[in-house]
Order: C-alpha cells, then structure tokens, then sequence
C-alpha cells in the first residue's frame, strides 16, 4: 500500500500542506480547518514523519538551498525536486545562487546561521568543497553535486568519473578517436569527469585532450573556435556540463559547422533542447530528482539521528544515445 503524504491529507481537508504541518504540531489554526484536518487524517490514516517534525522545531522550519549556478539545466532540476519535498512537509526554502564564487557563498553560509535555517543543501566549488568537508556548522549539511571526502557532512553524488567514461566508450564504439573533453575548471564534478575520460581515452589506446574552462559560455566558445581552427580539427567534442554543451553547440552552429556530419557531439544534462539540435545530441542523463529527494531525505534522517555517522549516496547516469554521435563517414538520413 502506498504510503499516505500530507499532499493528500490537505486535498481532502481542503486546507494547504502548510495549514496540516501547523494543525498536526498544535500552533493555532482556525478551529473548523482544524477539524477538517483531523478528520483528513483519520479517513486516510495519515502518520506525520517525526524526522521532519523534529527538524522543523529545531530552528526556523527553513531549508538553505545553496546553488552554483541557477542558469544551469541541473540545478533548476534539482531545486525543484527539493522545493516540491520541502512544500510537502510545511518547509520554506530559501534559494541562494553563488555563479561559482567562494565569497558568495561564505556570504550565504553566514546568512544561514542568522535565519537559523533547519538545514542546507549545498553544492560548493571546488575551492570551498575541501572546507566544508571539514566545518562543522549550526545546522546539519547535505553536499549535494560537487563534495570532497568527508566524514562530517552527508552528501548525494554523481559517479562522474564513470560517467564520463561511459561517453567516451559510446564516442570510441562508434569510430570516433580524437575526442576532445571540456570540463569546468571550478567543481570537483568537472575534475572527476576528467579524470574518468582521461582513464578511458588511455585505457583505448586514445591520446587525451582535454582542457579546464572557466565559468561562463564565452570561455567555452572561444575554445570552440580554437578547436575548429587547429590543423587537425577533434572528430567529437566532449562537454562536461549542460551550460558548456549548449556552449559547444552554438559556437558550432555560428561556425557554420554540422552535427553530425562535421563532428560529433556528446555531453551531459537531458535537457529539452538537446533533442531538438540536427536529430539529437547524445547525453549523460543524471538522476536530478533522485539527487533532490535523497538530499532532503538525509536533512529528515539527520534531523531524527543527529550523532549517525555521515552517509555517501553515489548515483549513476543513463546514457541517451541520439543522433550526434553516428560515428565519422557514417551516412547521414
């Protein structure tokens, strides 16, 4: 049997999740959506989740979100994924976007300890990653993305090395050799996508070509353009994030350059738009809601057990395999 949510208890009170989160925990409430309430919960047998109720009454019933770039494909997704579990508790979110800036996001963290948030959500920068692992905070942390080894904070992460292996593997399965890899210089994500594609590029008898790139798209086009103009062009380009494939793509697309039939294209991120360049470019698809919700799940058991050790959860990517990757000299439709 499906477990009963406060979704479905507030339907049928008629009342929002908030108003059940408030009734349930005996704040004031008008009297009739009380009894509304209390009568949702003993047709549906609703049982409240006390790891969220003891988070909520710790401090402000506030969760700090804090992003690297909201522009980002991925983190949109995955800022969805935590409000919609948030909203479902009675949980406000507050949302904070750091464009990748260690200042930023000292700022953010210090703005949390004054709002005295429940907990936070955190995706660091390859600069502040190491910190972080090692600081303890007012608040529990879920690292979320980007973390490097810790035995403080939990964390929800992507198998990017394997990841980015898998891409290659795809690209050399398909004929491609000189594959070049671009990869953002200020996440440990990007680091651990390196070094899975430069494992896999030697472990096929492949030269590596890789680059770290800043953060930002005019970056990511200008090394397009140096890439096109080189005496051997790449035969696929490799990017490592949403934001640098669609880069990647319209630096192509101005050079008046065709996918498939010029190069090939791989990435990360499904997003919508990659089906609709040429017949569709091949991409790592990452969990991003299960990344979310095993986030909040871990502030709910970190809420409930508060001295269990810190847990790992690493999840892996699906590879989506479209038409910009055929393989050089393959016949076009």
């Amino acid at each position: 049997m499906a477990k009963v949510g406060i979704k479905l208890v507030a339907a049928m009170a008629g009342v929002s999740p908030a108003t059940v989160s408030r009734a349930l925990s005996g704040k004031p409430v008008d009297a009739e959506m009380r009894a509304r309430v209390e009568e949702a919960v003993r047709a549906t047998g609703y049982r409240p989740n006390l790891a969220a109720r003891r988070l909520r009454s710790r401090e402000s019933g506030t969760i700090g979100l804090i992003v690297a770039d909201i522009r980002n494909p991925f983190f949109t997704a995955v800022s969805r994924a935590v409000e919609d579990v948030a909203f479902a508790h009675g949980l406000r979110v507050i949302l904070c976007n750091t464009d990748e800036n260690p200042e930023k996001e000292a700022m953010y963290l210090r703005l949390m300890e004054e709002e005295r948030v429940t907990g936070v959500i955190f995706a660091p920068t390859r600069h502040t990653a190491p910190k972080v692992a090692v600081s303890r905070h007012a608040f529990p942390v879920v690292l979320i993305d980007r973390s490097a080894p810790t035995v403080l904070h939990d964390a929800v992460v992507l198998d990017n090395a394997r990841a980015a292996a898998a891409l290659v593997e795809h690209l050399h399965g398909r004929g491609y050799r000189r594959i070049v890899g671009l990869f953002g210089a200020a996440s440990t994500t990007g680091v651990e996508r390196r070094g899975g594609y430069e494992a896999a590029m030697r472990r096929l008898g492949l030269v590596p070509a890789a680059t770290f790139l800043d953060h930002g798209g005019t970056a990511t086009e200008q090394c397009v353009a140096e890439l096109l103009a080189a005496p051997e062009r790449p035969e696929a380009i490799l990017a490592s994030n949403g934001l640098m494939l669609l880069g990647v793509a319209r630096a192509l697309l101005r050079a008046g350059i065709h996918i498939p039939e010029d190069i090939g294209l791989a990435g990360f991120d499904n997003e919508p738009w990659t089906e609709l360049v040429g017949a569709g470019i091949t991409v790592m698809e990452q969990p991003v809601e299960e990344i979310g919700r095993n986030a909040m799940a871990m502030l709910f058991d970190r809420g409930a057990n508060p001295a269990a050790a810190a847990r790992r959860i690493v999840l892996q990517a699906t590879c989506i395999v479209r038409g910009s990757t055929p393989g050089p000299g393959s016949p076009q439709p």
